[in-house]
């Protein structure tokens, strides 16, 4: 396939979360409830979070309201718990982190979902990404987490939080999970040092991919993919960080990039 590439603009940010899993789980769906003010003593900090990250760029009303459901402190450990609404990212543990929230809002912005989309996420880390994806409309997500223990832990937080149509696989996420391809929308929170060829694969036409792409222990590229008249474009995000792609798969070779002339 030949991929062009569009630059965009330049942005430095610190982010995180996990990759991808080795054992198949089967897929699990579950019943959203969201959280009243009179249950949720932190209804008023996500509210303030909200408004840092609307300065910040965020424009998506589908995405605000997201960001603005999801109990980001049912994510973070107990330690972290006086921190779970300050937009930066935390340790989850295993060498992991949950997301700066801007991040998970910006990279969830642009996917562009639409009402009934597919979409894969690669490395569920703490779940957190998984649920904001989760709560924008009729959308369907299935997401990989490579290290067992916190594929496990994810699965249980969002099935005692109720999330819908929410499909929990651990195993190695460079390949995706093409027992439910294609998909609208795919995002990776995991930087390899490639573009990885089974996610391209796994695109619908019109597809979206968002995903770092840069050398573990730099600064990575922010990258934007889509499909358009069969043709990859690539837009580039700018300066990114991120915790690397783990696993089998991320050794594998690259796929052939061609940069616009």
């Amino acid at each position: 396939m030949r991929v062009t590439f569009v630059s965009a603009i330049l942005v430095f940010l610190l982010i995180s979360c996990s990759q991808a899993p080795a054992e198949t789980i089967a897929p699990t769906t579950i019943i959203v409830e969201t959280p009243t003010s009179e249950e949720d003593p932190y209804l008023e900090a996500r509210r303030q979070l909200l408004e840092e990250i609307k300065a910040m760029g965020i424009e998506d009303e589908d995405v605000l309201g997201a960001m603005g459901s999801v109990p980001r402190h049912k994510f973070v450990p107990s330690e972290y718990l006086d921190q779970a609404y300050a937009n930066h990212p935390l340790p989850i543990g295993y060498g992991q982190t949950i997301s700066q929230p801007y991040i998970v809002a910006w990279m969830t912005e642009l996917l562009d979902l639409q009402p009934s989309d597919k979409v894969l996420e690669i490395g569920t880390g703490s779940g957190y990404q998984a649920a904001v994806l989760a709560e924008i409309g009729d959308v369907e997500v299935y997401t990989i987490e490579i290290v067992p223990e916190l594929a496990i832990a994810a699965e249980n937080r969002l099935n005692e939080l109720g999330y819908i149509n929410v499909h929990i696989k651990q195993g190695d996420g460079y390949y995706g999970w093409p027992e439910y391809a294609p998909f609208d929308a795919i995002i990776v929170t995991a930087a390899p040092d490639h573009l990885p060829a089974p996610l391209v694969e796994q695109l619908t036409e019109d597809g979206r991919l968002v995903i770092p792409i840069g050398p573990p222990g730099w600064v990575q590229t922010l990258w934007k993919f889509v499909e358009e008249e069969g043709e990859l474009k690539g837009y580039n995000l700018g300066g990114v960080q991120f915790v690397p792609f783990t696993g089998p798969g991320a050794e594998q070779p690259q796929i052939e990039l061609i940069p616009t002339p």
